[in-house]
């Protein structure tokens, strides 16, 4: 037991020596510039000019949630069609869902920049059928729409294997007892499946929040997301305490979304 016990400590080193380099460090080295200023000096000032980022800041959660719940609203209708399929048709919709996410993020975004540029494919389809070309790019929409798709299969895999674990004894019986699809729907998978609505939610939002190469891509420099700005704020040496403390509050506020999350979860189970 103790030649067992010592093995398992001995393969969890390689582990514990990543994480102590890749994550420790780097949010030691956040909560230092964050406390500190160009000297060196401990201060607070940084955390009181947080305010001067509070409509940056609303605007991302605003952009954020109605990302978040478009990818809800297709990717739950998916998620429960993929989930009543044969073996077979569950295996090309995964193939089609994961099918983009082998491509880099930054391709994708591109991607969508060329369907949805004033000369892109979309565009071009609108003018051949008479409708005119629409202007997308460089605005929220454009954003927002960016967002939801990107991060679209975080929200459709943890609803559907939650929806896939549902006993289908449970939705005849509810169909034996006079419930319509519409009856099983709200009344039996969505209760049972909230699990992974919470998971897809939460893996959907918080990407969404700190994102930037999306909103300065489909939105065109227009408007400025938090992302964006500690971005910019770690361009200049001179503005980094800045912008590790707008990273540090960041964490902190993603950290307690997530955990009452979870908590709301664990009291549905």
């Amino acid at each position: 037991m103790r030649k067992k016990s010592f093995m398992s400590s001995l393969v969890a080193v390689p582990h514990m020596v990543w994480c102590a380099l890749f994550i420790v460090a780097p949010l030691l080295f956040v909560i230092y510039y964050s406390f500190t200023n160009t000297e060196g000096s401990f201060t607070l000032d940084n955390l009181t000019r947080l305010s001067d980022y509070g409509d940056t800041f609303l605007l991302s959660v605003e952009m954020s949630i109605i990302a978040t719940f478009f990818a809800f609203l297709v990717g739950y209708p998916f998620a429960y069609f993929m989930a009543r399929q044969s073996e077979t048709g569950r295996k090309i919709c995964m193939i089609l869902l994961m099918l983009p996410m082998w491509t880099n993020l930054l391709i994708r975004t591109y991607s969508m920049m060329a369907i949805l540029d004033d000369g892109g494919f979309l565009n071009s389809v609108l003018a051949w059928i008479g409708l005119g070309p629409v202007h997308i790019v460089g605005t929220k929409g454009a954003v927002i729409f960016g967002m939801a798709y990107d991060f679209f299969p975080y929200m459709v895999l943890p609803i559907y294997t939650a929806i896939s674990k549902i006993d289908n004894r449970l939705m005849e019986a509810a169909q034996d007892l006079g419930c319509n699809g519409r009856r099983v729907l709200t009344r039996v998978v969505l209760p049972l499946s909230k699990s992974g609505i919470i998971s897809g939610i939460t893996m959907v939002f918080v990407p969404s929040i700190s994102t930037f190469y999306i909103s300065q891509k489909l939105g065109g420099g227009t408007f400025e997301l938090i992302g964006d700005t500690i971005e910019r704020q770690f361009q200049v040496p001179s503005t980094y305490n800045i912008g590790a403390m707008i990273s540090l509050v960041m964490m902190i506020l993603i950290l307690i979304s997530v955990a009452v999350m979870n908590r709301f979860s664990e009291s549905e189970d």
